[in-house]
């Protein structure tokens, strides 16, 4: 049976608690639906351009959408191994660790997305010619998959040092009474520290969901047709850029409050499993 944690308030208390809910969530859906009704209204009112701008771009919508949610989902598994590494006991691997966060953040990610999607396969072919090895020379990579792998091990990095402020906000004694209990390390991590640690880091880690969403504009520059990318295309071939980018501002809007109201939600299950 669940309880209603404001059934515990003063009635006055209780309804302000639940006044102020309803405003923040009347609030941030309402401006979901005002820019919903907006790009409906533009589409209706003035088909020509912007229902074939629409019609033209919204593969790539959902291209953005796939490759924001794959890259996401790598990002949290790897992202918490690099940041379970920087707090190892053994220097040889918190050195590596901390050398590949270091490298990789000194990196702009346009560049390590162009990196992964030209140089890497470029080496590998080179290296194919130089060992005669028939697999590696005629290698071609998916430029999705590719720009997944440039997105995930950037964007790790940065969520390794999430990750691990986060684990650091735990209190030690909470890892030494589960060593007490007979816990292994690896045990007291799965099941005291890093659960407690993701309900503290839910909001930094909403931020690089929606920053990560942005920046799968960058897998434009290596040919993805994305919304950006589509989005120019349009533009390109129908010389009408403020209609065009009018529309693709407004569908990355839309995608990101999404975002923005999913991360909320979990934030606010995770204070009720507390």
């Amino acid at each position: 049976m669940s309880i209603n944690p404001l059934s515990a308030l003063p009635a006055s208390v209780a309804s302000a608690a639940r006044t102020a809910k309803n405003e923040r969530f009347d609030r941030w859906w309402i401006m979901v639906a005002a820019v919903v009704a907006l790009v409906l209204l533009l589409i209706t009112l003035k088909p020509d351009p912007y229902k074939n701008l629409f019609l033209f771009v919204r593969d790539g919508v959902w291209r953005t959408t796939y490759i924001t949610i794959i890259s996401f989902v790598l990002v949290i598994v790897f992202g918490l191994f690099v940041g379970l590494a920087r707090l190892s006991k053994h220097k040889a691997i918190r050195g590596v660790a901390t050398v590949y966060v270091e490298i990789i953040r000194g990196i702009p990610m346009m560049v390590q997305i162009i990196y992964w999607a030209f140089a890497l396969p470029a080496i590998i072919q080179e290296m194919g010619s130089a060992w005669n090895i028939p697999s590696f020379m005629e290698y071609r990579p998916d430029g999705i998959v590719m720009a997944i792998f440039g997105l995930t091990f950037g964007y790790s990095a940065y969520m390794s040092e999430v990750y691990r402020a986060g684990i650091q906000s735990i209190s030690k004694g909470q890892m030494e009474a589960a060593r007490s209990l007979g816990m292994t390390y690896v045990q007291a991590m799965r099941y005291i520290i890093v659960p407690q640690a993701v309900r503290v880091i839910l909001p930094p880690m909403g931020n690089e969901l929606i920053t990560l969403l942005k920046d799968t504009a960058l897998v434009s520059a290596v040919a993805i047709p994305e919304l950006t990318r589509r989005g120019r295309e349009f533009s390109s071939a129908n010389f009408n850029p403020i209609e065009t980018w009018t529309m693709v501002a407004l569908l990355y809007l839309v995608m990101t409050l999404l975002a923005t109201r999913l991360v909320a939600y979990l934030e606010k299950m995770a204070r009720y499993e507390r």
